[in-house]
């Protein structure tokens, strides 16, 4: 019984950390007093105590706890015990590699199979996909392999952005990275605009917040999908 949040990411522009969609979460978190966080990721290299408090003072919002992996001496059994389970962003490799060392990922993959509360923001949601090769990140530490969690059947690109027309950068797009990965692998991939998230409830996988998402498929013209469309038919 799958019941997960994939979210692109925690903040959007004009709002706190995860402000805007604290409503959901205080339904999704419904039954957990203390919320686990894995702060392995480290935005801009912050460290596992300062990322907690983050987490905690926007959790205490709803007035739920939130302890920090790493404060455990055992991260297997404190993944066990969860209520809930919360992976912030950061750097999507980092956070890997930390997974991987704590070898903790077949456990943290079981529990959310068996229906432990996850929600993952950005490269918390990178490793909800088959593989974490379609992150935006600089693969600054090199973990054992890009296999993820694969909870969900395809990959996901948090923070999607658009091509600006405008724009005198003449680099990649998003879309063009993306087409490059399908000339070495055939997984769907799913494009997640800013304040948007996927609702992950047992078979369902529904897409959720006021913006399209932009799907890839294999061999296939990518094409949008509104708010309310169900996911699960890919793979």
């Amino acid at each position: 019984m799958r019941n997960i949040i994939i979210a692109s990411t925690s903040t959007i522009h004009g709002s706190g950390y995860l402000e805007y969609i604290l409503d959901e979460l205080k339904v999704f978190f419904k039954n957990a007093n203390t919320i686990l966080f894995i702060p392995y990721a480290r935005p801009s290299g912050i460290s596992h105590n300062d990322y907690t408090e983050i987490a905690s003072k926007a959790f205490q919002k709803i007035n739920k706890q939130v302890k920090g992996i790493h404060e455990f001496d055992n991260p297997t059994e404190a993944i066990k015990n969860a209520e809930g389970i919360f992976v912030g962003g950061g750097n999507t490799f980092v956070l890997t590699d930390q997974l991987y060392k704590n070898n903790i990922i077949n456990t943290l993959q079981k529990e959310i199979q068996n229906g432990t509360p996850y929600l993952g923001t950005s490269a918390g949601s990178n490793i909800c996909g088959l593989t974490i090769k379609t992150t935006n990140d600089m693969p600054i530490v090199y973990p054992p392999n890009f296999n993820a969690l694969g909870l969900v059947p395809f990959n996901i690109n948090p923070h999607y952005l658009d091509p600006n027309p405008k724009s005198k950068h003449k680099g990649e797009t998003r879309e063009t990275r993306i087409k490059e990965f399908h000339h070495f692998n055939t997984q769907p991939v799913i494009g997640l605009r800013e304040g948007s998230w996927l609702r992950v409830n047992n078979n369902s996988i529904l897409l959720k917040g006021n913006l399209t998402a932009r799907v890839f498929e294999y061999n296939k013209t990518p094409y949008e999908v509104n708010s309310g469309t169900e996911l699960n038919q890919l793979k």
